[in-house]
């Protein structure tokens, strides 16, 4: 089979949700937008659900009805990008919350939708989304009168506790939202970790839940096998692949993996990356291509059937590190063409 194997452990993601939720003493919700992270946001969401996650957070409409289908009514879903021109209908049909993100969006959403709930997103520093200081003065009584939610805000800095940017932010978000009879929310994964102080009344993971960065206490979730297509011999001096950017040494073996940048593996980890065979690491030989990509074998004692690009021994933020990316990015762009396994899948 010339097809990547990319096995997905559903109880792995279940138990860095219930890990996360661990560490706080308030509600933990769970952020499924871009399909799950790569994984399936079907099997995924049905996990996290029967592990306890009782609101979601996707990025758009779209999803949001998408993910009504796989939960079926009862779990709230919640949704970053607010209420867009033309969402009403699915905002009303499947039941979904939009996080409002400036006073137009809210007149929007009051007007199409009068009685329908809503949460407030404001903008405590990152400048990305969210109601600034002035706007959520001037609307903020109207919008607490109404079937309010939640009142969120998104760290910029979580990643990195020694960053000042997030101390900023918990005093502006404090600020802000002194006095809210909603309930509030600051930290995903990297604001749960720094702590109590950024915990409020809901907390809403996502890398943490796939295994990625900051949460190096993760279970991993993902193995990604690669079919050797073929293997071949090669004398001191020949090159592999576009550009000749690889040659032999010495006398070698290469494999040839089916698999490459149309399956979202990124061409920037061409000659920093490795697969392995088990716990042996295998150096990546010549440069990702379309659909294929070479891996010096020379030291096996055999020539496997498959290698593994994403395991216990290269994750994802391993993987990222050698593509100059993050682990999100890893994740996010999985091709569509690996079968896919899933373990631990809810009944």
């Amino acid at each position: 089979m010339a097809t990547g194997q990319l096995h997905i452990d559903l109880d792995a993601i279940a138990a860095n949700w219930a890990a996360l939720d661990a560490m706080t003493a308030v509600e933990t919700a769970a952020v499924v937008k871009a399909d799950g992270y790569g994984l399936g946001v079907g099997p995924v969401a049905r996990r996290l659900a029967q592990a306890g996650a009782r609101r979601f957070f996707v990025a758009i409409a779209e999803e949001g009805a998408t993910l009504r289908e796989v939960l079926g009514p009862g779990p709230e879903i919640n949704m970053f990008s607010g209420h867009m021109e033309g969402d009403a209908g699915l905002i009303h049909e499947a039941g979904l919350v939009p996080m409002l993100n400036s006073p137009e969006q809210a007149a929007r959403h009051r007007a199409a939708l009068p009685d329908a709930p809503y949460g407030v997103q404001l903008d405590s520093g990152m400048n990305r989304l969210g109601m600034e200081p002035a706007d959520w003065a001037a609307t903020r009584g109207t919008l607490e009168a109404g079937p309010l939610t939640l009142v969120m805000s998104h760290l910029a800095s979580a990643d990195d506790p020694s960053s000042a940017q997030n101390a900023d932010q918990l005093r502006v978000f404090r600020e802000m939202t002194g006095g809210t009879t909603a309930p509030r929310s600051l930290a995903a994964t990297g604001g749960i970790l720094l702590g109590r102080d950024y915990h409020f009344d809901l907390c809403r993971p996502g890398i943490g839940l796939y295994g990625g960065a900051p949460f190096t206490d993760a279970t991993p979730v993902i193995r990604l096998s690669l079919p050797v297509i073929q293997t071949r011999p090669l004398g001191p001096g020949e090159a592999v692949g576009y550009s000749a950017t690889w040659r032999a040494d010495a006398a070698a073996r290469i494999a040839t993996l089916a698999a490459g940048y149309a399956d979202g593996i990124l061409r920037a980890i061409s000659g920093r990356a490795q697969v392995f065979a088990g716990d042996i690491a295998c150096p990546l030989a010549g440069r990702v291509s379309m659909d294929l990509m070479g891996a010096d074998i020379t030291h096996l004692a055999s020539c496997p059937d498959h290698l593994d690009l994403i395991c216990p021994a290269q994750g994802i933020d391993d993987l990222a590190r050698a593509a100059g990316s993050i682990g999100y990015e890893i994740l996010t762009a999985l091709g569509a063409r690996y079968t896919r396994h899933y373990t631990g899948a809810a009944p």
